[in-house]
């Protein structure tokens, strides 16, 4: 470790505090032969290891460290992490004062590794009552572009991003789900790095620029979630998407058994996408071959494996507490659209972010109150105008993302029972705007003692079940 990396460059980015140990520092450097450096505000221990050779390790073999004790470096850290596999890089984002920012980046040389630092570390107790947090780093290569123009297709978009930008591997475009000759209004850009998606993320941000005399919005598009290979090899839904309205359950199931006869266990269907699921795993990945890219009612599917997620535990963290809906179900599959849709009325789905990154723990919401001072400027604005991290209430959600799709209100029915002498109360959602489609309504499971309880349940299973806009 040279005398940049100890003190600093003349003396502004001091590591050494009064509780770390610069000899365990020297001691793990001269054990391991990794290289330690510092810039930028990290520090990186490795990156790569000694006798490295080749291209560093792919996607999905780093992991987020959060919670990390301020006084805590690698010499006690890198131990720790090692019990998993062989770290390829570990960076440990420093504070000017040289304590640690209290989170880091463990980069293994496989998928494999980093999973396995998951399992065993996540919640592992690093201190005395001091716990930290592991998850999946996500570097995202991906934006979200909205605003564009319905009537432009793929090729189009692709190309006109290619000349604003560097680096665009791939455009993503969802046909509209009334005409299936018009786009969503958004799109997903794919670029090869995150950097490269960093830097055009960067240009195109300000919100004046414009393609086709459009301005359009710009964002990080939401990461797709990872699921280990383990389960996904247990996978028996098919994910199916770019369906027509009009296309029943029955005619789906009718398609799908026809390269088996009795194959299918039964299909759900969402406005234009469906899951169908199989009574046996071999029969649902032979499906997927046979069936992608065909035509159904006039339009071209795609079919994939459905990816596995628990939302109503997602709901659960979100609303903190607040009602937690214990209903099969709520237990769902997510999709590639739904995961990476950038949708305002969208509940959360995902860690919350930390310099860009995400953390082990999900958003709690602020509700903290605040002086109002005598003279303070207030301006009238509708709550259709904030975020959607403005709300901490399904109801308000729901109706968030009826406006935003310009469907008039939902609709509420309260129904009510008895037992053992108590009152329950249940209501039913009708969403005007698809009240003909093959979901009519949306009713759960449970049966509540409040209203207030049984309206924001509903609420809950409604977002839950549908479609993306």
């Amino acid at each position: 470790m040279n005398e940049e990396s100890i003190d600093g460059t003349n003396g502004c980015n001091k590591v050494r505090t009064g509780t770390q140990n610069e000899a365990a520092l020297l001691a793990l450097m001269e054990k391991t032969g990794y290289n330690m450096v510092q810039e930028n505000g990290q520090r990186k221990f490795g990156g790569p290891p000694p006798g490295w050779e080749g291209p560093p390790p792919p996607r999905g073999c780093e992991v987020f460290v959060g919670k990390i004790p301020r006084d805590m470096y690698e010499d006690e850290l890198v131990p720790v992490f090692e019990r998993a596999g062989k770290i390829y890089e570990f960076r440990l984002m420093m504070e000017f004062s040289g304590e640690n920012r209290g989170y880091a980046f463990v980069m293994y040389t496989t998928k494999e590794e980093a999973q396995l630092a998951i399992r065993i570390l996540n919640n592992y107790e690093i201190r005395p009552g001091r716990f930290i947090g592991v998850c999946v780093s996500l570097d995202n290569c991906r934006l979200f572009i909205g605003a564009i123009p319905k009537e432009k297709k793929k090729e189009e978009i692709l190309d006109e991003m290619k000349k604003v930008t560097e680096g665009v591997v791939d455009v993503i475009v969802y046909p509209s789900a009334t005409d299936k000759t018009k786009n969503r209004g958004f799109a997903f850009v794919e670029y090869e790095s995150h950097r490269a998606a960093a830097m055009a993320r960067r240009k195109l941000i300000p919100g004046t620029f414009q393609l086709w005399g459009h301005t359009i919005q710009v964002d990080w598009a939401d990461p797709e979630k990872e699921v280990d290979e383990e389960t996904m090899q247990r996978v028996k839904v098919l994910y199916v998407r770019n369906l027509m309205i009009s296309t029943t359950e029955e005619t789906i199931k009718a398609e799908f058994n026809k390269f088996k006869p009795g194959a299918v266990e039964r299909v759900k269907k969402l406005r234009d996408y469906a899951f169908v699921h199989f009574f046996n795993r071999e029969d649902a990945v032979a499906a997927m071959s046979v069936m992608n890219g065909k035509c159904i009612d006039g339009a071209s599917i795609e079919v994939t494996l459905a990816k596995p997620v628990n939302k109503e535990n997602t709901w659960r963290q979100h609303l903190n507490g607040q009602i937690s809906p214990n209903s099969e179900n709520l237990i769902v599959f997510a999709n590639k659209e739904e995961n990476h849709l950038k949708t305002v009325g969208k509940p959360p789905t995902l860690p919350a972010r930390l310099n860009g990154q995400h953390s082990p723990s999900p958003p709690e919401i602020e509700r903290c109150t605040y002086p109002f001072f005598p003279g303070t400027k207030l301006t009238p604005i509708s709550m259709y105008s904030l975020k959607s991290n403005h709300f901490s209430s399904a109801v308000m959600h729901l109706d968030y993302y009826c406006n935003k799709n310009n469907w008039p209100p939902p609709e509420y029915y309260l129904y009510s029972t008895s037992q053992d002498g108590k009152v329950l109360l249940v209501y039913k959602i009708v969403i005007p705007a698809i009240a003909n489609g093959s979901q009519s309504y949306f009713m759960p499971d449970k049966l509540c003692t409040t209203l207030e309880d049984a309206k924001e349940l509903a609420a809950q299973f409604t977002l839950l079940h549908l479609g993306p806009f």
